[in-house]
């Protein structure tokens, strides 16, 4: 072979070469990133609050409820998460009969969480049947609580066992859950409110107004009755304070007089001439005025006492 030909040859080989080194970089940095994409989905976090489902073939072989990173086996195994927090349900408003065969619509609404993950995939299958099935129970068991209350026990603030109720609701309903097994729990039941069809909406504010009316009446009476026997007993009390002022008037009134009459009597005992004269002289103030026409005889003390005065 001649110097040319296996120039020729070793110059066409060096690319065949380099073509052969790229492949073979390129084929190993596409395992290194199959691997590390493997590496990532075998591994998940576990948050505060959840519950992480680990399945393989559909089956659950694990229930991860603490926090913190975990692994699992790609391709065969997959996670799913449920909340481990407690959660709100609204019910769907619904028109009840009460005892005495008022129709009224209730909302209520539900706190409530997981319990047991296994239980619930298991016998509910999934969340949203979890709730439809809790949310049959409580309608039934609010259904039957309320029809044995009347209506003015269910809306009447003063009346109103709403607290026990809601109280036997949530036990009635976790016992019902309990048979079943959905592993969830009802933390509480409560009544947002309570509305009328339309249709009886004006009956019943009507009778509303009547009954407070009433009761304002009531109000009223009673205020009266208790001004009246507050007069009553102020005008005794004046009376028994005015009868006995006078009666201590009267006892200062007769010692005053008594008083005065010792005190005549000390002053006149000591010139009974002078005594004499005083009552005559007062006899005249009682006896005697303008238009009064005196005849006496000469001999009478008026006339001498008269005649002694004039001259």
């Amino acid at each position: 072979m001649s110097e040319g030909k296996i120039f020729e040859f070793e110059k066409s080989k060096k690319p065949d070469f380099a073509w052969r080194k790229y492949k073979r970089a390129g084929l190993l940095l596409i395992v290194l990133i199959v691997l590390l994409i493997v590496a990532l989905m075998s591994v998940f976090v576990t948050k505060e609050g959840e519950y992480r489902v680990v399945r393989q073939f559909g089956e659950v072989v694990r229930i991860i409820d603490e926090p913190g990173l975990n692994a699992r086996i790609p391709f065969i195994q997959t996670v799913s998460t449920l909340p481990k927090y407690q959660m709100t349900y609204d019910v769907s408003e619904a028109e009840i009969n009460t005892q005495d065969k008022k129709r009224i619509i209730i909302d209520n609404f539900a706190v409530w969480r997981i319990t047991s993950p296994i239980s619930l995939i298991s016998n509910a299958g999934t969340l949203v049947n979890a709730e439809s099935r809790m949310e049959e129970y409580i309608y039934s068991v609010v259904r039957t609580e309320l029809g044995q209350l009347n209506y003015d026990e269910i809306i009447n603030d003063e009346k109103s066992s709403r607290g026990s109720l809601n109280d036997r609701v949530t036990e009635r309903v976790n016992a019902l859950l309990d048979q079943e097994e959905f592993g969830i729990e009802v933390v509480d039941v409560r009544m947002k409110q309570t509305d009328l069809p339309e249709e009886n909406e004006q009956s019943v504010f009507t009778r509303m107004v009547s009954e407070r009316q009433s009761t304002a009446q009531e109000y009223l009476s009673k205020g009266d009755a208790d001004k009246n026997r507050i007069e009553a007993q102020t005008d005794r009390e004046v009376s028994e304070l005015l009868a006995t002022a006078r009666a201590d008037a009267d006892v200062i009134r007769a010692d005053g007089e008594a008083s005065a009459a010792r005190t005549y009597n000390e002053s006149f005992s000591k010139d009974s001439e002078f005594y004499e004269l005083f009552r005559t002289l007062e006899s005249y103030k009682k006896t005697i005025d303008e238009k009064t026409m005196i005849i006496l005889p000469s001999d009478s003390p008026y006339a001498s006492l008269l005649s002694g005065y004039l001259e």
